[in-house]
């Protein structure tokens, strides 16, 4: 088969499971864009970000830490509790990848939630190069991130509106993941941990601090829940 059809046979199936991503995407990253703006950067900010990070999550977070003081050993710590999902996505990942050549390298680096979620559950005809697949449903969300976000940028600096409680949009994300999860599963006690040592850590260290002692802890307890599920 040529590289042309099998390009063609790939993007032809792999751009329909992208599509309910891209209103998301779009939405999510001129939001973000119009934040950055917002908050005195550049349009090639949410540029760039975007392009090189690919992580929305920590991007939104990434705008207070680039207003904020210089702690690195901080910022890699919240970059670490916020992506640790990945880890388990890379493992299970870690089969579907084999044989797949360089295009590995840029799999492993566009591997967000609904990337994973389509290349890891996808029905792939078998006239179709699993590899290939996989690529471009990885590319597409990564361009439907990337120009929402760069668009959000350039408009953010064309119209002047009121943005006041644009960054809630984070906040907001957050808790529709977390019901998402709650109606998903049968049992709460992992949400239940999550909010408890929130509260606790929001108790002892404040709200400056409390964020990486909570993620840190909550990794453990789930970890250790997990450990004493399988012994049983």
């Amino acid at each position: 088969m040529k590289k042309r059809e099998i390009h063609r046979k790939a993007i032809q199936c792999a751009f329909p499971y992208t599509i309910p991503i891209f209103a998301g995407f779009w939405f999510l990253g001129i939001t973000y864009g119009i934040l950055m703006d917002a908050s005195g950067f550049s349009c090639w900010y949410p540029m760039f970000m975007s392009l090189t990070i690919f992580a929305g999550s920590m991007e939104f977070v990434a705008v207070n830490l680039l207003m904020g003081h210089f702690f690195p050993l901080q910022a890699f710590f919240m970059a670490l509790m916020i992506n640790a999902r990945h880890i388990f996505y890379g493992i299970s990942m870690l089969e579907k990848y084999r044989g797949t050549g360089w295009k590995k390298f840029y799999l492993i680096f566009g591997m967000c939630d609904e990337s994973f979620s389509i290349n890891y559950t996808a029905d792939i005809p078998q006239d179709v190069d699993r590899g290939w697949f996989m690529f471009y449903v990885t590319l597409f969300n990564h361009f439907y991130w990337f120009s929402g976000a760069t668009l959000g940028g350039i408009f953010g600096s064309m119209i002047q509106f009121n943005t006041e409680g644009l960054d809630f949009v984070m906040t907001a994300m957050f808790v529709v993941i977390f019901m998402e999860q709650w109606l998903k599963d049968q049992d709460h006690s992992s949400a239940f941990i999550g909010l408890a040592v929130s509260l606790i850590c929001l108790l002892v260290f404040k709200a400056k601090y409390f964020i990486i002692p909570s993620m840190i802890m909550i990794l453990l307890m789930i970890t250790l829940k997990k450990y004493k599920g399988e012994k049983q």
